[in-house]
This record gives structure tokens, C-alpha cells and sequence, in this order.
């Protein structure tokens, strides 16, 4: 009997999961991600209670210790806070409004500094002056402080908060494309599109695009790690997200003063999720990182 050996190609995720293959970090960061996200995603459907519902609020149930009985007969797994939320509904809602704010933001923050970048490289002169010299101002305030500024001028919100942190993240990326972009005006093949015909549209999105493009999504991740702490600092300091807005920074600072009570719960359960959380991306965006470097993978 003669064996039939079974061909198959490589996997279509198989690309995907190189740079993580013989890191065990890497790895377990990786799935911190996705439980997050699914939990985020996920919390209207696995959420004990909708915190935004006042109707499901009730004051006898407040600052219960957690695996305690409610007043309903249900257990509350990490406890309540003083108005009778469920502190892990509130945490798998205040994940949702992190992570849309600092995706969104650094989304919003990559699409405008790679547009600036690249027009700056393009245009050169006076253009390339005045949007340098508008990237030197942003980065000359550090980020929460830029952020705080802004949203004195804009009042709080969720878009508010999303704007004002897109605003201090364009200019990094902003000067990295420009970086790159100059580098590749000054070889071959962009010579002979030139040559060729081709205008400055074709040659910006053709050519420099791909080739800007790469180092801004490998830092992504840790731009987004960034904003996360960004938006839990600004709703600590109660000028993020407004209080019917749950959010990770806000319920630790809703917790922070019954710390000394023992009510440890309220503000050590979001904070241990906040840390976990942007651990899990940080552990990602190094191990792409040094995957895209190649000095360090020429070291092995």
C-alpha cells in the first residue's frame, strides 16, 4: 500500500504570527489583546449589568466587597461602587470607551500626519517649513499636558477627548514620514517616475506611501497603548470623559476615596485591567518593533 502524502502551502496567517514565534511574551501579550478586545467588544452581551441604565442602579447594593450577594439574588464578582454598580459591568463598559478613543484618535493622528508628512517631502519650501515648524511646536508639550490644555478650550466629551490626543499624535507620525519620504525622493526609481511622466499625486501615493507607511503601523500599536493611558489620566483628573461615560481613569479616581476605608475593589480592579491592558500591547509593540529592525535581526 502506497502512502498518499498530503501537500499543503503555508498558512495565510502564518506571515502574521513570524514575528511572535519563539516568544512566549510576545505570545501571551498577544492574547491579552484579543481578550480584551473580545470583552470590550463583547460587553452589552456578557455584562452583568448596563452601568448606563439608572433604572438597574440601586443604592442597597452599594460598596459591596467582592463575591457578595445583591439585593436581587445575584452575585457581583468584583464588587460595587457606592451607587450600586456592578464594578465589572463597569469595567468591561470602560474598556469599550478606551479603547475607541485611543483607536480612534491615533487612527485620526496617523491619517493626518502621513497626508502633512508627505506633502511636505512633495512640496518642500515654504510648505515643508511651516508644517516642520507647526510639528516642533506640538511635540515641544508633552501629550497629557497638550491634551489637557486643549480640552480646557474644548470642554470634555468622548470626541473632544479624541481629538485633543489626535492633535498631539499627528506630529510624530508627521515627522516620520517625512523622514522616510525624503530618503526615498533621493534614489533611482523615483527619478525615473519622473522622468516618466508621472506627477506628484502618483508618485506621493504609489511610491512614497508604501514605503512611509511601514514604520507608522509598526508603532501603532504602542501609540495606542500611549492614548489609552493618556485618556485614563485626563478622566482621573476629571476633565476626560464625562461621569455618564464609564471609563477606566474615571472609576479609579471614583474609587480612589475609599481607598483608605478598605473598599480597595473600586479603584484596584480597573486600575489592574488598565495596567494588564497596556502591558499586553506594550509586550506586542516591542517584539514588532524589533522584528522590524533590521539591525537586530541581523543579531539574531
Amino acid at each position: 500500500m502506497s502512502a498518499i502524502k498530503r501537500l499543503s502551502g503555508p498558512s495565510r496567517i502564518d506571515p502574521f504570527l513570524v514575528p511572535f514565534r519563539h516568544y512566549p511574551a510576545a505570545i501571551a501579550g498577544l492574547v491579552g489583546i484579543c481578550v480584551f478586545t473580545l470583552a470590550a467588544i463583547l460587553a452589552p452581551l456578557i455584562a452583568p449589568q448596563n452601568p448606563f441604565d439608572q433604572g438597574q442602579l440601586d443604592i442597597m447594593n452599594g460598596l459591596l466587597p467582592p463575591m457578595s450577594e445583591m439585593m436581587d439574588g445575584s452575585v457581583s464578582l468584583l464588587g460595587t461602587d457606592a451607587v450600586g454598580r456592578d464594578i465589572l459591568s463597569a469595567v468591561l463598559y470602560g474598556m469599550r470607551t478606551s479603547l475607541l478613543v485611543a483607536i480612534v484618535a491615533v487612527s485620526i493622528g496617523m491619517v493626518v500626519g502621513v497626508v502633512l508628512g508627505l506633502v511636505a517631502v512633495m512640496r518642500g519650501g515654504w510648505v515643508d517649513a511651516v508644517i516642520m515648524r507647526a510639528v516642533d511646536l506640538t511635540v515641544s508639550f508633552p501629550g497629557v499636558l497638550l491634551a489637557l490644555m486643549l480640552l480646557a478650550v474644548f470642554g470634555s466629551g468622548v470626541d473632544k477627548v479624541i481629538l485633543a490626543l489626535a492633535i498631539g499624535i499627528w506630529a510624530q507620525n508627521a515627522r516620520m514620514v517625512r523622514a522616510v519620504g525624503l530618503s526615498e525622493m533621493k534614489k533611482d526609481y523615483i527619478a525615473a517616475a519622473r522622468i516618466g511622466g508621472l506627477g506628484d499625486l502618483r508618485i506621493m501615493f504609489h511610491f512614497l506611501l508604501p514605503n512611509a507607511i511601514s514604520p507608522v503601523l509598526v508603532l501603532m500599536p504602542m501609540a495606542i497603548s500611549g492614548a489609552i493611558v493618556a485618556e485614563a489620566t485626563l478622566s482621573f483628573l476629571g476633565v476626560g470623559v464625562p461621569i455618564t461615560e464609564p471609563s477606566l481613569g474615571l472609576l479609579i479616581s471614583n474609587g480612589n476615596d475609599y481607598l483608605l476605608s478598605g473598599r480597595w475593589w473600586i479603584s484596584v480592579v480597573p486600575g489592574l485591567v488598565l495596567v494588564l491592558m497596556v502591558l499586553s500591547i506594550n509586550v506586542v509593540a516591542d517584539r514588532l518593533r524589533d522584528h522590524a529592525n533590521p539591525y537586530l535581526q541581523a543579531r539574531g
